[in-house]
């Protein structure tokens, strides 16, 4: 049994967390809070120990009836590997703990590549996490743009990628972040990181991508043209996205064309937290004409990442050498099948 601590019990870890007690072979032992809120109460409730990064706020928590069960270092300590879900560059800060106690580590996708030296999506390159000490499971977006961008590579060949993104201003929880009337480009400069990011991963793609943030903090939408080496044909590419156990089809005869209908429909069909862990591709956006292809995707960005971490745990601790069957594994256990097997 795999002990799994996460460092970090927020938007991101509290998923994980969830996803891991799922898994047969995994176990969590501890999760992290900075101070007594509505999440530390989730993870009592869950019967998750909690550990706090400063133990001299343990009154605190006690005070609010959250029973401490140590440190940080002391949940880290009794982990084998230990998931990184905090704040964007605040996971930077954990490496010297991690490397002095000797476990292994995942981070996030807000963290640089070269903190862990390997970045990270289960169906691209999950060999080569096998082992790893340390790895970066990449960003929502870019875990989306990968998962694409490789089956068309492998179909077609990819000469080209040129993909927009419109992302979500916040989170739904967050009350603090996002425009309000504005349409934000982030950055205005061209490229936007994710095109750096999906070479972490992989690094023969040609891409470019751009970026700008909308008032809306349902998901991310993907505008993608790819230009392949083959003759692409729309039959194939509705293939390989019915075929991949982390590619969504949403059917035309769903009447879904908006991220507020989409999420409306994963609630209604009990998805837990109404997360969707596939790429949400419109079928009716699907253009293939010689070497042109192009779509729409929506991109949940709270929870495509979780099943992600779940498979690099496994990899990293030499508990599944198939990709395959570690991705069928960690779907199974949170009985996800993808949207276009429920419509």
């Amino acid at each position: 049994m795999i002990k799994v601590a996460i460092n970090g019990y927020g938007t991101i870890g509290k998923r994980v967390a969830d996803a891991v007690v799922a898994q047969k072979d995994m176990k969590v032992i501890g999760v992290s809070k900075t101070r007594p809120n509505a999440e530390a109460f989730v993870a009592k409730q869950r019967g998750y120990p909690l550990y706090i990064a400063d133990i001299s706020k343990k009154a605190a928590f006690e005070k609010a009836g959250l029973e401490v069960a140590g440190s940080v270092e002391e949940m880290c300590r009794a982990a084998d590997v230990i998931v990184d879900a905090t704040p964007g560059d605040v996971g930077a800060t954990n490496k010297p703990l991690y490397e002095k106690i000797g476990v292994k580590a995942i981070w996030q996708g807000g963290e640089e590549h070269e903190l862990a030296g390997f970045s990270f999506n289960s169906s691209c390159n999950y060999k080569d996490a096998i082992g790893r000490k340390f790895v970066r499971v990449v960003s929502c977006n870019t875990t989306g743009l990968c998962r694409i961008i490789n089956e068309i590579d492998r179909e077609f060949g990819v000469a080209h990628v040129h993909a927009v993104m419109v992302r979500r201003g916040s989170d739904p929880g967050e009350i603090k972040k996002g425009p309000i009337d504005a349409i934000v480009l982030d950055p205005v400069s061209v490229p936007s990181h994710h095109g750096p990011d999906v070479l972490s991963v992989l690094p023969h793609i040609s891409i470019t991508t751009m970026a700008m943030i909308v008032p809306t903090t349902m998901m991310h939408m993907h505008a993608i043209r790819i230009t392949t080496k083959k003759a692409v044909n729309r039959d194939g590419v509705i293939g390989l996205i019915n075929n991949h156990p982390r590619l969504g089809l949403i059917k035309k005869t769903a009447g879904i064309r908006s991220t507020a209908e989409l999420k409306e429909f994963a609630m209604d069909l009990g998805r837990p937290r109404s997360d969707l862990y596939e790429n949400c591709i419109f079928e009716d956006s699907i253009y293939a004409k010689e070497n042109e292809l192009c779509f729409f995707q929506a991109i949940h960005q709270e929870a495509d990442v979780v099943v992600e971490n779940v498979d690099a745990i496994r990899a990293m601790m030499n508990a599944e050498k198939d990709g395959d069957r570690s991705i069928a594994t960690t779907n199974a256990a949170l009985n996800f099948k993808t949207i276009q097997n429920n419509h």
